[in-house]
């Protein structure tokens, strides 16, 4: 085994001349055209609920993709990854996260990076409920960061239906990756969420209205001070502080016990060198850290091609696995 992979992602158009443009020009351009989700929503315990996306083909193995902050299974990156996964035979269930769907949740809490009893409650409902044979995670940035700490915080402990998970750009320690976006070159990238979340908890703000004060909300220029008002107390933490000590993967990779995959890209903007575990996979044989010079940000464009080349990276590294698709 060599959990410190040295990659071989040399395949950016060459237009793309930075971590900026390789992040932002495919999620412009980027359009998924022949993917067709069936819906089902799934109950949750707390009277909650998730819209689980479907494509199935009758195959054995089941690949699971989790989206970022603010996505859902819509984006270009899911659409994509769903594709070529079904392509060659995996069946498909993209999750929305609570409020991801096009439909606000119920309760008070969202979703976040620490939070993993919602992807935990879908492999359940998978398990209980239908017949696959292998499981498989794929998640994106925050999605990314869900698995890791669904991973590393049950170790063997995983059903054993679950095989193998791919991450992609993965900010595995957000106390870094909120201290470069809250600089000024990072702006654009701030500005962007920021104002898709406000909108978001404006919404929830209409549902409870005794516990959200929307007083001063779009005054927030560090991105910790508006998580220390709305995003840690509505998803159940003390404060910023220890939102993202338990959202950060780098607490919990060390117990991941099935084989992982983290690509992460040098020229990612939102990535510190802490987001980059070279010790955490050094010393673990299960945890697959691939670092590559491009990328960007949930880029990895492949120049020629219709796929991106995670896709296949993530096709590569099941079949390395001994998960040849037939």
């Amino acid at each position: 085994m060599m959990p410190l992979i040295s990659s071989a992602y040399k395949y950016a158009p060459f237009y793309l001349r930075s971590g900026h443009w390789e992040t932002i020009f495919p999620a412009i351009v980027r359009r998924v055209r022949d993917v067709n989700y069936q819906r089902e929503r799934l109950e949750l315990a707390d009277g909650d609920f998730l819209d689980l996306d479907w494509i199935k083909s009758d195959h054995q193995k089941l690949a699971i993709l989790v989206h970022g902050l603010e996505g859902s299974t819509d984006r270009h990156y899911m659409k994509g990854m769903a594709s070529y996964l079904s392509k060659n035979n995996y069946d498909i269930l993209a999750m929305n996260c609570r409020s991801c769907s096009g439909e606000m949740n119920r309760h008070l809490r969202l979703y976040n990076h620490g939070e993993t009893a919602d992807l935990a409650a879908v492999i359940e409902h998978v398990n209980l409920h239908y017949s696959y044979q292998k499981l498989y995670l794929v998640g994106f940035s925050m999605g990314g960061s869900i698995i890791l700490n669904y991973l590393g915080q049950r170790g063997k402990m995983v059903p054993a239906t679950l095989k193998a998970a791919a991450t992609f750009s993965v900010p595995t320690d957000l106390h870094g990756s909120v201290r470069i976006l809250d600089t000024p070159k990072l702006s654009f990238y701030r500005k962007r969420f920021h104002r898709m979340l406000m909108d978001k908890i404006k919404q929830k703000a209409l549902q409870f209205p005794e516990q959200i004060d929307i007083n001063g909300i779009e005054k927030f220029d560090k991105w910790s001070d508006f998580d220390d008002r709305y995003s840690a107390p509505i998803n159940g933490y003390q404060d910023a502080n220890d939102f993202y000590t338990q959202g950060s993967a780098n607490n919990f990779i060390a117990g991941i016990a099935i084989p992982t995959l983290l690509v992460n890209a040098l020229n990612d903007p939102i990535l510190t060198p802490s987001c980059f575990p070279k010790t955490l996979a050094k010393n673990n044989p299960d945890f697959y850290l691939e670092i590559t010079a491009r990328g960007g940000h949930v880029g990895f464009s492949w120049s020629g091609k219709k796929y991106a080349w995670s896709e296949w990276r993530t096709v590569d590294f099941f079949r390395g696995l001994g998960e040849i698709p037939c």
